[in-house]
């Protein structure tokens, strides 16, 4: 019976991986019928996983601060969308749309129609000899160094600064490059918090701006914010969110990133809210196809205004993980992630009882065209 069981899981793995590489071929040829014109390009990404917790049952799901990853016991699709890209001097455009788990859970809230769409935007360049740019629609976040494209990022889970802050957002930015192109700022009205369509209750827009500077080809400094509000306007709430990285390749070798977010909640009979959350990522590159990353992570939520836990000292737990990569082929990348969590409070559930500790591990097939 185990052996059968193992048999179809397996038979469903390849599968999957076979209609990512039909799809990899689909692309492969729209994508040269465009060579031509270099105006309209396709692309696409597929991301399988399969996830084991130990401190959990099979089939169940992980904890509800995690929005990746987050099917235990089953292969899944993480994330899969084919994108169209249209680019001319002066004018640009994305129309991606998606499906898997983290279209499910980080788009729940959001109609039926909205689920399915990884980006949609259009931008315009308002100078002839400036690099400056106004954008409108659904865009990734300007807030964070992780992105939902898990072959983006050092480690195959994302952590919890990033599980926890917005992925997307839906407005309009104006964004501006220097000459030298070391500057990159951007200024931003959004429709509030990770959203798609306005929430009911909510009429007032949201702010966001960003710097970002690269002194040298090997260093990235960025600051973000956000203003706004993720609460009806009859409570008259305001969140004041900052999120500051850095990241330094060290060597051709070894790089480090060193994230920290902070934020509040508060309105007028209330006291502030503040969650805050440091994280420090290595990286080390043995050789062109063989990869490992360390995360060190903390994220503090007392309040329980992010990560609602309903225990006496809310959200307050470290992380460690251990990542490997293997690069497959040139669009290819085979990932494992070994992951420990130690909480103040007993926060990770189970059937029958709940721990302050948790361990899983995950693997990943990531198709990137």
């Amino acid at each position: 019976m185990i052996f059968s069981k193992l048999k179809n899981i397996l038979f469903i793995y390849y599968v999957r991986v076979y209609l990512c590489l039909i799809l990899s071929y689909i692309v492969s040829v729209v994508k040269a019928q465009n060579d031509s014109t270099k105006t309209l390009t396709f692309s696409g990404y597929g991301e399988l996983y399969y996830s084991q917790d130990f401190d959990q049952f099979v089939d169940e799901e992980k904890p509800n601060f995690i929005y990746n990853h987050k099917k235990l016991g089953a292969i899944n699709m993480n994330l899969a969308f084919l994108k169209a890209n249209y680019s001319t001097e002066r004018l640009r455009g994305n129309f991606a749309l998606m499906a898997g788990n983290y279209a499910r859970n980080n788009l729940s809230s959001e109609p039926a129609w909205a689920r399915i769409i990884y980006e949609a935007n259009i931008g315009l360049k308002l100078s002839k000899s400036r690099n400056i740019w106004i954008d409108a629609g659904v865009m990734p976040s300007h807030i964070g160094f992780e992105s939902a494209v898990g072959a983006d990022c050092w480690n195959l889970t994302r952590s919890l600064l990033a599980e926890n802050s917005p992925y997307f957002e839906t407005g309009v930015k104006l964004s501006a490059v220097s000459k030298n192109e070391k500057w990159n700022t951007a200024f931003l009205v959004l429709n509030g918090w990770q959203k798609i369509k306005m929430p009911e209750g909510i009429n007032k827009p949201s702010y966001g701006l960003q710097i970002n500077f690269k002194p040298t080809s090997n260093i990235t400094l960025n600051y973000s914010n956000f203003l706004g509000s993720d609460k009806p306007d009859s409570l008259a709430f305001v969140r004041v969110f900052h999120n500051l990285f850095a990241q330094v390749q060290a060597s051709n070798n070894l790089g480090f990133i060193m994230g920290f977010d902070i934020g509040s909640d508060k309105n007028k009979s209330s006291k502030r809210r503040i969650w805050y959350s440091p994280v420090v990522i290595s990286r080390l590159k043995i050789n062109e196809k063989n990869f490992f990353a360390v995360r060190i992570e903390y994220y503090k939520d007392p309040e329980e205004t992010i990560i609602s836990t309903n225990t006496m000292n809310g959200f307050q737990t470290f992380g460690y993980s251990l990542n490997y990569d293997y690069q497959l082929t040139e669009k290819m990348l085979f990932r494992m992630e070994a992951k420990k969590y130690h909480s103040k409070d007993a926060v990770f559930h189970s059937r029958e009882t709940s721990s302050t500790q948790n361990f899983s591990i995950t693997t990943a097939l990531t198709l990137k065209l």
